[in-house]
């Protein structure tokens, strides 16, 4: 089945109304509530309930969120918009049969009907469902806030209005600029998980940073490039990053890109760049590596375990907490999310789980089991899903080839992939031809195509330089949930893969 490729580079857009500046707005209305400390002598009491009520198994999950979002279009502000969510989400066991309900009341009278609705769907689930088994876990206790120095819900949000707007307007200082959009978000995210038997997990995250695109060229030929950063940080990302620099370099590379010729159609020799790497190993792979699709039979990974499935140069891992990624050191089951080795010198040697599928496969929970928030009941997800690096140096992995293409995911324009074939097409970036081993002209208007297993097989060299991102804006949707993720590797050269040209 095909699937849209994730969106982890456009922003989303939100909307308040901020009368002291003079631009244009967006109004519609959204309700603002009290962002305040949860009362977690409600989840021991609805452990208790949820027991009295006839359920066997018991887990809950408390959170409280909160997103803030700037806009600068065209040298004009167009939004500034803050939201907040909170709520309680309980999942019974009953006779082996799951339930699942959640509430954004906090009340306890609205928390006892969501106990309520939740055995009543368990037992409603004999007749319809099988039953299900968890795998067992240890009992955990642990708070746990990701590391920052500022709060950037704590500063004037004047400051950040003028500085978005400030970069905005900087891309039109370059040539060939037409238009620009400029965004920044901060993103704080709280998850309380318990369960009956014993756990009590805390972890606040906090997420910042900037998106930048540029159209720029001239006669007509018009060209975009994007680029995004963002950190597991406060405010002091904002502060200590160049943002000038990024964005001088978008602006260049699109008018320049608007100039390129687009190059002939075919199989080449090519070097992916950490962040394409992370794009196609995340899409094309990744997903196929879940292990709800494998039970599913709706995977062309499903079935391997044990076969080599990529070159001995590659190691794809999937890890929780990592320099530059999200950070995910529990999922929404209460397992701990240490590194999980999907592929080790080639050979395929594990699929990520949740406590479910894990129990299906007759394998052990890796950490996976994600939901988007209280609502939702976990998928299993990747967190921070990358290529481990090797040891070589930029330079010599150009160096051996006679004529390529070096290819970025700078202005990528999506795709499809089908985890069930392996096969995949998008758009890429900003690229180059390599010729004689040194960067030369730069093209536009490539893509990328074929099975994943062929190209993986085709990797022959392998970068020193790891480099993982995520996004404060956009994410990885599956079922209808978005969550977010963080992907990349080192530079890597692969033999043959077909680009799409003229």
């Amino acid at each position: 089945m095909w699937r849209s490729i994730d969106n982890m580079l456009f922003p989303y857009l939100w909307i308040l109304l901020l009368d002291k500046f003079n631009y244009i707005y967006l109004t519609l209305f959204y309700p603002v509530i009290a962002f305040t400390t949860l009362d977690l002598g409600l989840i021991d009491r609805v452990l208790s309930e949820a027991e009295k009520r006839g359920a066997s198994y018991v887990d809950v999950r408390l959170q409280e969120y909160r997103f803030e979002a700037l806009s600068a279009d065209n040298r004009v502000l167009k939004t500034y918009t803050s939201s907040i969510r909170r709520g309680l989400g309980v999942r019974v066991l009953v006779d082996g049969y799951q339930g699942y309900a959640s509430t954004s009341n906090l009340s306890w009278s609205s928390i006892s009907q969501a106990i309520d609705r939740a055995i009543a769907l368990a037992k409603a689930s004999r007749e319809k469902s099988a039953k299900i088994e968890l795998a067992e876990t240890p009992s955990i206790k642990e708070k746990l806030v990701s590391p920052y120095k500022v709060d950037p819900f704590t500063v004037d949000p004047s400051e950040k209005a003028r500085l978005v707007l400030e970069l905005n307007k900087e891309a039109f200082s370059y040539e060939g600029v037409k238009s620009a959009i400029t965004n920044m978000g901060f993103l704080l995210d709280r998850r309380i998980y318990a369960s009956s038997n014993g756990s009590l997990i805390d972890v606040t995250v906090r997420l910042t940073g900037l998106v930048h695109m540029s159209v720029a060229g001239e006669n007509g030929r018009m060209e975009r490039i994007m680029d995004t950063r963002s950190r597991v940080a406060g405010y002091e990302f904002i502060k200590e990053t160049d943002w000038r620099d990024m964005i001088g370099t978008v602006s260049k590379l699109a008018y320049e890109a608007s100039k390129a010729q687009t190059p002939r159609a075919g199989p080449y020799t090519v070097v992916l760049a950490p962040d394409i790497v992370g794009l196609l190993l995340h899409e094309a792979f990744g997903h196929a590596s879940e292990g709800d699709g494998v039970d599913a039979g709706a995977s062309v990974l499903a079935g391997r375990l044990g076969e080599k499935v990529a070159s001995e140069h590659v190691t794809i891992i999937d890890e929780g907490v990592v320099e530059g990624g999200y950070y995910h050191p529990y999922d929404d089951e209460g397992v701990r999310k240490e590194k999980t080795i999907i592929v080790e010198n080639g050979v395929l040697k594990n699929y990520l789980t949740s406590r479910h599928i894990a129990v299906r496969l007759g394998l052990k929970p890796t950490g996976n089991g994600r939901a988007e928030d209280y609502r939702y009941l976990p998928l299993v997800r990747q967190t921070n899903y990358y290529l481990a690096p090797r040891d070589y140096k930029l330079e010599e992995i150009l160096e051996d080839v006679r004529e390529g293409i070096y290819i970025t995911a700078k202005g990528a324009a999506g795709g499809e992939v089908n985890p069930g074939t392996g096969t995949f097409t998008f758009g890429t970036g900003a690229s180059w031809m390599i010729r004689n081993g040194e960067l030369g002209e730069m093209v536009r208007g490539v893509s990328l195509s074929g099975m994943i297993l062929e190209v993986l097989k085709e990797v022959d060299a392998v970068g020193r330089d790891l480099e993982i991102r995520t996004s404060v804006f956009g994410g990885c949707g599956k079922n209808g949930q978005m969550v977010k993720v963080g992907f990349g590797g080192p530079h890597v050269r692969v033999k043959k893969i077909i680009v799409g040209g003229r």
